[in-house]
């Protein structure tokens, strides 16, 4: 799903300034045959199907442009409860259904009421008065589209995230996991990263003979879930619902400005996250590390060759 390519949601103000503004041009341009009261009930009929066209094919593009939840991958109905109020999403593309309804429902009334109707004064109103109540219905989703437009600038940093073998690198800030990822995957263009806060995740893809597999650099958190901030969430999301093998970057060298001890304590929160998962060590940052320390580092570890060796043979 290209969340990027989601447009601007336009408010109430446009939306009827563009149907009105139309209806007056189509009114106008048209060229219309018969006697005076023919010719002003289809005008003015013209002018109501403009609107309602136009708005009513507005509002369900918006509700088009949006993706469709029902289709959505699980992870991303979860990334969408972590970042938006999920109800009140649901509901304001619920409410953009109504308005829809209504103004269909109004141009088949007035449009019925204009054809029966024998002034010209009473016609004219019929049309101010449809006009009027097409209004009050976009004013009562005003809030919706607002909304909407709100949640449409969240989703655009969302991750293209893809259905394939997929890597978590994981580990604290700094400890080198996008260095990592770019040496894995031979290059820089492969990245791209998605801010949520002040930090982000990368993601980066990677060509074998037989399959494609997809990287996720994401930073790991010690904080409770109530406190995490939206990317620390979407990382426990990578690693819960997308993740096939973890790599845990260590970094002894104390230079990324977490101890040992600490990250010792993430990995043992990362292995009661996901018990099941294969977790391989990476020690980074190791031509800058005195030997006795690397020597003294107790936890099972792999070098480059080995853990490539690894994701190659698991996917």
């Amino acid at each position: 799903m290209n969340f990027q390519a989601i447009p601007p949601v336009q408010n109430t103000k446009d939306l009827l300034e563009v149907a009105f503004k139309k209806a007056r041009m189509k009114s106008k341009a048209t060229n219309l045959k018969g006697n005076w009261l023919q010719i002003i009930r289809q005008k003015e009929c013209l002018k109501i199907d403009v609107v309602k066209d136009t708005i009513s094919n507005k509002l369900r593009k918006i509700m088009d442009d949006f993706p469709d939840t029902e289709a959505l991958p699980f992870f991303y109905i979860r990334l969408m409860k972590i970042t938006l109020d999920y109800p009140e999403f649901k509901r304001s593309l619920g409410a953009i259904n109504w308005a829809v309804g209504k103004i269909l429902g109004f141009q088949k009334g007035y449009v019925s009421k204009i054809t029966k109707t024998k002034d010209r004064v009473i016609i004219k109103g019929l049309t101010k008065e449809f006009y009027g109540r097409v209004a009050s219905v976009l004013k009562q989703i005003e809030k919706q589209l607002k909304f909407l437009e709100l949640s449409r600038k969240k989703m655009k940093n969302y991750p293209d995230i893809k259905d394939m073998f997929t890597v978590c690198i994981y580990g604290f800030p700094n400890v080198g996991k996008t260095t990592l990822l770019n040496k894995i995957t031979g290059t820089k263009a492969e990245t791209a990263a998605y801010a949520f806060t002040t930090k982000s995740i990368n993601v980066g893809y990677l060509k074998t003979k037989e399959n494609d597999i997809q990287l996720i650099d994401v930073p790991g958190t010690l904080a409770r879930a109530d406190k995490m901030n939206n990317i620390e969430r979407l990382a426990e999301l990578v690693v819960e619902e997308l993740a096939n093998v973890i790599i845990f970057v260590f970094d002894l060298s104390g230079f990324s400005g977490y101890s040992i001890e600490v990250q010792q304590q993430l990995l043992e929160r990362l292995g009661l996250l996901d018990k099941e998962k294969k977790i391989l060590i990476f020690l980074s940052k190791k031509d800058i590390i005195d030997t006795d320390v690397i020597d003294g580092f107790e936890l099972n570890h792999y070098s480059f060759n080995e853990l490539k060796e690894i994701v190659f043979r698991s996917a």
